[in-house]
């Protein structure tokens, strides 16, 4: 392939990137001070270095992506990948570098100055500001990442690394969801952060195939499209989903797509579609042609073709931020607010009766993606099984789905519409997280099953199989799954969120209650894998110690619920105290109510764990039965005719 070809592809998406925001300003009005006014430098300049922030971003996510699940790591390709990803990192510095000065000029209104005030007012804005700390946190991730990715080339350091560069992009979708408005703050939040990351994923991985093809041999190409193709798969679907709501959000109703800001908003979606139509065409045609080392020639014609689809959203999304939006932030009615909105953003619902256990619904994206996909790849994996010929537990396909479903409740029903004005609800939604999901989940063997059904590689490349392999088998799982481990994090963990400052930060804060949530899985199904686990782990307890264990933990955790029974404090006195309700119990007897469901709603999954523990122990023994039974035929039962033996040694000894 010739350099022209190569270089065509990232060209188009730069000029097509470049073109949609010079467009996208001037039909949405951003370039004219539709948002902020002022200097013409910055409402030009500001959408663009924003683009070029998003862009290096998009190279450095796809290029670590690319490296860490796709390509091997004793061919050249690897080390060309993390090159690709440094360099991205440095225009993710750079490129937010310059937006968070342009960002700052556009809120101060301040042209560049050398002296004292001026540089006082910049360093007030990067380290008290929130949107400014966001960009702060940006470019010294962006900046990280520069030297990581020339400097480390172990795939296990990457990995570990590239979870807090992932995570640095939060602040700047929290600042995104306060734009939404304050009722939607949290869904805004959640549908940012993964179309940010996923469209990254997405639009990187591409750049970094197309700059990797001279590294690239036909059957190398063969191999890793099909890995690009299937994460380009699951990430249309997710920045489908997440662009679909914040759209809703932003837009409001359909007359609104008539405003420049739904004209925008429309051009994205219809490039989203002609990507879609481009992704099918590749996964159903291309890639069973580059498979057979039959490639037709315009196949990189396509590819700019694509890259040039997805610059024409980049820019459109860049000039979307600089556009008003046709749904106020603060309507007229909002401007007495209740106690209840000062301190959650959202109006008080209703009285929790018997018919909002099935009526109130908050969805959360995030957790409804995690749902449906834990779904659809579990049962695809017992599909595969089926095919083959191999057979696997209709009870823990059912158990699965019954916990995924079961989280998605939890995360999505009534007791996420609650838990903020209702501690009951917050600690039933607790323990169904950390005793009753995770139960469900480790009886449904999910690492056996990707174990049987994920493909092996051979290449040197980690695909999720390897990469599970490597967890399971590390020493930082053989810790972690460890009984006397995870008894202790399970309950610990109890006391020290509800008796520190986490409490406050995971009830006020979303990005807390996803890490609650997350935390309280984690957990508990740590502590159920070390008591009936199916899955893999580095060592197993005997069953005696496992109910020793079970009965100390659940002791300590109807202790906790004891507490709040018999407590005369608020937990968040200025929270749950403080909303405003006429309806329910006071927040004191609520507490207490609380600590009730803690106490009893957590022995029922204890004497459930009881139970298994014994029927897994008789179990083991009816095993080991038959075992000796066999090898007693075996040798003429030689273990027992040795024990005879030496007792007649000892009593002619006698």
């Amino acid at each position: 392939m010739s350099r022209l070809t190569r270089i065509a592809g990232p060209a188009a998406l730069l000029i097509a990137a470049f073109a949609a925001v010079i467009v996208g300003l001037t039909v949405g009005g951003g370039a004219g001070g539709g948002v902020t006014g002022g200097d013409p430098l910055v409402l030009w300049g500001l959408p663009i270095a924003k683009l070029i922030a998003n862009l290096g971003v998009a190279t450095t996510l796809g290029a670590l992506l690319m490296a860490l699940f796709a390509l091997s790591a004793t061919e050249p390709e690897f080390g060309r990948a993390l090159d690709v990803a440094a360099a991205g990192a440095g225009v993710w510095a750079v490129g937010g570098a310059i937006t968070s000065f342009l960002t700052f000029s556009s809120i101060y209104q301040s042209r560049l100055s050398f002296d004292e005030a001026y540089g006082q007012d910049l360093a007030t804005f990067l380290t008290e500001v929130p949107i400014g700390r966001a960009w702060l946190i940006f470019v010294l991730v962006g900046a990280l990442l520069t030297v990581v990715c020339f400097a480390v080339r172990n795939r296990t350091v990457l990995a570990i690394l590239a979870i807090p560069a992932v995570l640095g992009l939060i602040p700047l979708a929290e600042d995104g969801g306060h734009a939404a408005g304050t009722d939607s703050h949290d869904a805004a939040v959640s549908a940012i952060w993964l179309h940010t990351v996923c469209a990254a994923a997405w639009v990187g991985g591409l750049v970094t195939l197309v700059l990797l093809r001279a590294k690239l041999s036909p059957a190398r190409l063969a191999a890793v499209l099909p890995r690009y193709s299937t994460v380009a798969l699951i990430c249309f679907v997710v920045v489908a989903a997440s662009g679909y709501v914040s759209a809703s959000i932003r837009v409001g109703d359909l007359p609104s797509l008539l405003s420049p800001y739904g004209a925008l908003v429309i051009a994205k979606v219809a490039a989203l579609v002609a990507l879609g139509v481009l992704g099918a065409l590749q996964r159903r045609i291309l890639v069973k042609k580059v498979a057979a080392n039959a490639a037709p020639r315009w196949f990189w014609l396509l590819v700019a073709s694509e890259l040039a689809v997805m610059g024409i959203a980049s820019g459109v999304a860049a000039a979307l931020a600089r556009t008003a939006k046709p749904v106020p932030d603060v309507t007229p009615e909002q401007t007495v607010l209740t106690p209840a909105e000062i301190l959650t953003g959202k109006p008080l619902p209703p009285e929790f009766t018997l018919d909002r256990w099935l009526t109130a619904w908050d969805l959360d994206l995030l957790w409804l993606l995690v749902v449906g996909f834990g779904i659809l790849f579990y049962l695809a994996g017992v599909w595969r099984l089926h095919r083959r010929g191999d057979r696997w537990p209709i009870h823990r396909s059912v158990l699965w789905v019954t916990g995924m479903l079961a989280l998605f409740w939890v995360t999505n029903g009534p007791l996420n519409v609650y838990e903020q004005y209702l501690f009951s609800a917050h600690m039933l939604g607790h323990m169904l997280l950390g005793m009753a999901i995770p139960v469900l989940l480790v009886l449904s063997a999910p690492l056996t099953l990707a174990l049987r059904t994920i493909q092996k590689r051979d290449d040197d490349s980690r695909g999720p199989r390897e990469w599970i392999m490597l967890l399971v088998h590390s020493r930082y799982a053989t810790v972690l799954t460890h009984p006397l481990v995870a008894g202790g994090l399970f309950a610990a963990s109890l006391w020290v969120f509800y008796y520190t400052p986490i409490f406050r930060w995971a009830t006020e804060e979303h990005v807390g209650h996803t890490w609650m949530i997350i935390h309280f899985l984690l957990t508990g199904y740590l502590f159920a894998q070390a008591i009936v686990g199916i899955d893999p782990v580095a060592g197993r307890a005997p069953y005696p110690l496992r109910l020793i264990l079970l009965l100390a933990t659940m002791a300590l955790h109807a202790f906790f619920g004891l507490s709040l029974v018999e407590s005369h404090g608020l937990l968040l006195a200025d929270w749950y105290g403080a909303m405003g309700r006429t309806w329910g119990l006071p927040p004191l007897a609520d507490q207490q109510a609380a600590g009730g469901i803690a106490w009893s709603v957590g022995e029922i999954p204890t004497v459930v764990l009881a139970v298994l523990v014994a029927i897994l122990w008789n179990r083991s023994d009816a095993r080991d039965a038959k075992r000796g039974d066999r090898r007693a035929d075996r040798d003429g039962d030689a273990e027992l005719a040795a024990y005879n033996e030496m007792l007649a040694a000892r009593s002619k000894r006698d």
